[in-house]
């Protein structure tokens, strides 16, 4: 089985995150992709975010009925900080015989090397790259090592991000288009990011 994993903190989770695992599912062929919502981000601690319940909760909206998508609250559900080797430890003892691929933008290259155990995230799983148009050259200023344990994706630019989304909440200004309907009323309803 060719499972992905795709992490992050989901602050909220918008169509953007929903076209970058479409175009993971198709490129890399995967029978599986697990969307995974940190509990805590090590490199994000201290900073203000949805509780993780209701970040959980939207994830599980926004992957909706699409049999392709499933939502896992293993980092929700560990105490303490969300570590990325800790994950994929744990989806290679639940899947020994799966074939795992993380999905990280290009964006986190700069600091992958800050994150924890990266030689053994290397080791666990293919790194997926989602690679937009404008960030080739990031591809060329990586480690040789990590090159060889990475994949990269074309993805399409889409200039949405969960920041601006919180940002045009505060302020009252729609945020239809940015995210699936049932995401917005979770927002609306439980009156997040106001």
């Amino acid at each position: 089985m060719r499972l992905g994993i795709f992490g992050g903190t989901f602050d909220p989770p918008h169509v953007g995150h929903l076209l970058a695992a479409s175009d993971a599912l198709e490129h890399l062929e995967l029978d599986r992709l697990v969307l995974v919502p940190a509990g805590t981000q090590p490199l994000k601690a201290g900073r203000m975010t949805a509780p993780a319940a209701d970040r959980l909760a939207m994830v599980r909206l926004t992957a909706g009925n699409d049999p392709r998508l499933e939502t896992d609250s293993v980092e929700v559900d560990r105490e303490g900080l969300s570590y990325t080797v800790d994950t994929l430890e744990e989806f290679s003892r639940r899947f020994p015989s799966a074939e795992l691929f993380l999905l990280v933008g290009a964006d986190v290259l700069s600091t992958f090397g800050q994150w924890r155990q990266p030689h053994t995230i290397l080791e666990l799983a293919t790194l997926a790259v989602l690679c937009r148009a404008d960030s080739e050259g990031t591809v060329v200023e990586m480690d040789a090592g990590l090159a060889r344990r990475a994949a990269f994706i074309p993805t399409r630019r889409i200039d949405i991000s969960s920041t601006e989304i919180r940002d045009r909440v505060r302020s009252g200004r729609s945020i239809h288009g940015f995210v699936t309907d049932p995401v917005a009323e979770y927002i609306a309803s439980h009156g997040l990011y106001r």
